[in-house]
């Protein structure tokens, strides 16, 4: 089965699984097809993470396939500019793209086909065209003003350079096709060390940016351990920093010891709760989530019920907190994609690859056919700061996977889409499975909450109790008792993060498979 937010990228997978191929063929395939179709949210511009369950040994693996800033951007480069914050959109905001290295390492270790193999089914999309869905069509048209600033990505992305493509138009990206075709032909190696890494260094350094091509040269996977807690008897698998994945375990052992079921699903008093651990948990990301190379991130101790437990006694369950400081995490005792692909043998792989921002840094180098992610952005210029941005150094992730086990064996293949709706959809999907007895497709379905104005690892102020968007089928009633509690509650349209799913029913031997209403995706499987 292969779960994902736009049809034809399913459709691929399920024609790599059918071949014979595994859940790495199948997901390396659905994810350079959706950088044909959906380019805005991913892309060979954007980094990758990975969790991937290996049938054959019985064990777990974890990838961060993030890239690094370059050798010669410091903090000095911003201050002569006096910008006291990292620009999202342009050449400052770029950091090495990950995504290419992180198919091959994936592949190397894994994988039963040649990337070139893989790689076909989007060359020859890019080539031909596809018709353009609806919800990407609309963030298609969202990107069009800022990508008519920078020429190459108005010629790429934008029909006669103008206007973004309609829904059902057919679009074409036979610039994506050709770069492709040169990964196909000559591996990674051409990304890092060959022509594509020359052009990318060439428009850089015309164009004001800091890359060379040593950096492109020196990039690097690592193969990390995921760390879990035990929520209600289901072990959550989320990957340590640079990324955010903690979070949601940090919320999780909150709300482990309050019986949720008996609040019901969609109260204020969960609702409520939710967003008090949530606010305990994103502070606790503003301070201390940073590349670990650089930084000793307390990873254990945060995740632990022991600190859980004393965090838990700073919540009030009748009254919204305002301006949340980070705990103490030592004890004193010592717009992404997402796709989830199961195989015939159980292999699992929950893969998120992005560019941050819609279209990223919305700068398309030359004629390559992707955008430049943005990811560089997510530094702080704080010298003080965890997450301060230093030479050769990973920025704060917000691009999570996960998956969950039981009786240690894969149960559930998931993610959430997002940027910091992440975590919080992770904990919202679990709880609705977990707690409230949801299916696979309800969960992702049930209306959401998303809590904004913490504090950011970017070194942000929270703005005091901050703000709880709801959608629709959040009741007038329940806003009302939430306001009550001192929350300040708006109704929204979006930004609720993209849900898929693939849940083993190991009792029936068959697949579970969900994608929720707010993509275009599709869960698909034989």
């Amino acid at each position: 089965m292969v779960a994902t937010s736009q049809p034809l990228a399913a459709q691929v997978g399920l024609d790599i699984l059918k071949s014979g191929g595994n859940a790495v063929d199948a997901a390396i395939a659905v994810n350079a097809m959706l950088g044909v179709v959906e380019p805005m949210s991913c892309g060979i511009g954007g980094d990758l993470f990975a969790i991937y369950w290996d049938a054959k040994s019985q064990q777990m693996f974890g990838l961060n396939a993030s890239g690094r800033s370059p050798h010669n951007l410091t903090r000095d480069v911003f201050a002569k500019q006096q910008l006291k914050s990292i620009p999202f959109d342009g050449l400052l905001s770029w950091s090495i793209p990950g995504c290419v290295s992180g198919w091959d390492t994936l592949n190397k270790r894994f994988g039963t086909k040649s990337l070139a193999e893989l790689l076909t089914p989007s060359i020859q999309t890019a080539e031909a065209g596809f018709p353009v869905t609806e919800i990407i069509a609309g963030y298609w048209k969202d990107a069009a003003e800022k990508l008519t600033r920078w020429p190459d990505s108005a010629e790429t992305f934008l029909i006669d350079g103008l206007r973004a493509p309609r829904e059902a138009e057919l679009f074409h990206n036979p610039r994506l096709a050709h770069t492709y075709q040169l990964i196909a032909e000559k591996g990674s190696q051409e990304f890092y060390e060959g022509s594509i890494a020359e052009r990318i260094v060439n428009f850089s350094q015309q164009h004001g940016g800091h890359f060379s091509l040593q950096d492109l040269a020196d990039h690097r996977d690592d193969w990390i351990d995921p760390v879990s807690t035990n929520y209600r008897g289901y072990d959550v698998w989320e990957l340590p920093p640079s990324g955010q994945g903690i979070a949601a375990l940090e919320i999780l052992n909150l709300l482990e010891q309050f019986d949720l079921e008996s609040m019901g699903a969609g109260s204020a008093a969960f609702w409520h709760l939710f967003v008090e651990a949530k606010k305990l948990a994103y502070a606790d990301r503003a301070k201390f989530y940073a590349d670990p190379d650089f930084e000793n991130v307390p990873v254990k101790e945060l995740i632990s019920k022991a600190y859980a437990n004393r965090q838990r006694q700073r919540i009030n369950l009748n009254q919204a907190a305002a301006n949340v400081p980070a705990g103490d995490p030592i004890l004193q005792n010592g717009d992404t994609v997402y796709l989830s692909v199961v195989d015939k043998d159980r292999n699992c792989c929950s893969l998120i690859q992005s560019n941050f921002h819609g279209f990223g840094s919305y700068v398309t180098p030359g004629d390559l056919g992707f955008v430049m992610q943005n990811r560089g952005a997510l530094f702080a210029l704080e010298e003080s700061h965890l997450n301060r941005l230093e030479p050769h150094k990973r920025p704060f992730h917000t691009i999570i996977p996960v998956m969950v086990t039981h009786n240690n064996q894969p149960w559930f293949c998931f993610g959430v889409m997002g940027g910091d709706m992440q975590p919080q959809g992770h904990v919202q999907v679990l709880v609705n499975l977990i707690d409230f007895k949801m299916n696979v497709q309800a969960a992702g379905d049930a209306a959401r909450v998303r809590h904004l104005g913490d504090a950011t690892p970017t070194g942000e102020p929270a703005q005091g109790v901050g703000t709880v968007a709801v959608e629709s089928g959040v009741s007038d009633q329940v806003v009302k008792e939430l306001e009550q509690k001192g929350h300040h509650v708006i109704r929204s349209m979006g930004e609720f993060g993209g849900y898929q799913g693939i849940m083993i029913d190991r009792e029936a031997g068959t697949l579970k498979g969900a994608t929720e209403s707010r993509k275009d995706g599709l869960a698909i499987g034989y």
